[in-house]
């Protein structure tokens, strides 16, 4: 789940960027509801899509409980089309050879000309070089430590702080 303080940072920054209020909006990977819950409670029109059937239970429920109308779909975002005025996304941080990076980018760039997202502070150079072969400009909102709790029995640890940018693509 992306963290509350991190969510808003990015939600806020759309906000005042005149991206969310009155605009049609999609989550990539909307997983629990975090970005399009937010989005939905600043004046946006949401549709999130994601593949895990229980995050998109866990999404349902939370929105009821906040009175926050969005629409999910059951969807690999692969297969998303069509057009909205801003693409937010938190997408999975599985970092080797920035493959989930480069599939969200690219159908966020698809999808409309301003992206906010959020990856791993140390794929910031691959990021800025990838966005401009896409004819993106790209601006670093800030840096912060985002949590990730133990899930998997090889992870060692209970808790990891990774470091993630938080970022604005527009052309």
């Amino acid at each position: 789940m992306t963290p509350p303080s991190i969510a808003s940072e990015l939600l806020w920054t759309a906000y005042m960027n005149g991206d969310i209020d009155r605009r049609d909006v999609y989550d990539l990977g909307t997983g629990t509801g975090m970005l399009a819950i937010g989005a939905a409670l600043l004046g946006a029109s949401v549709t999130g899509f994601d593949i895990d059937r229980d995050a998109i239970k866990i999404a349902i429920r939370n929105a009821s409980r906040l009175r926050a109308n969005i629409t999910i779909i059951e969807k690999d975002i692969e297969d998303v089309e069509g057009y909205c005025d801003t693409v937010i996304m938190n997408p999975p941080f599985m970092v080797k050879e920035g493959k989930n990076d480069k599939i969200f980018l690219e159908k966020a760039f698809s999808l409309s000309d301003r992206v906010y997202s959020i990856h791993t502070a140390h794929t910031r150079e691959w990021i800025r070089s990838f966005v401009e072969s896409k004819g993106f400009n790209s601006m670093l909102i800030g840096s912060r430590d985002f949590p990730l709790p133990k899930q998997f029995a090889h992870q060692l640890k209970p808790l990891v702080r990774q470091r993630i940018d938080l970022w604005y693509f527009f052309k």
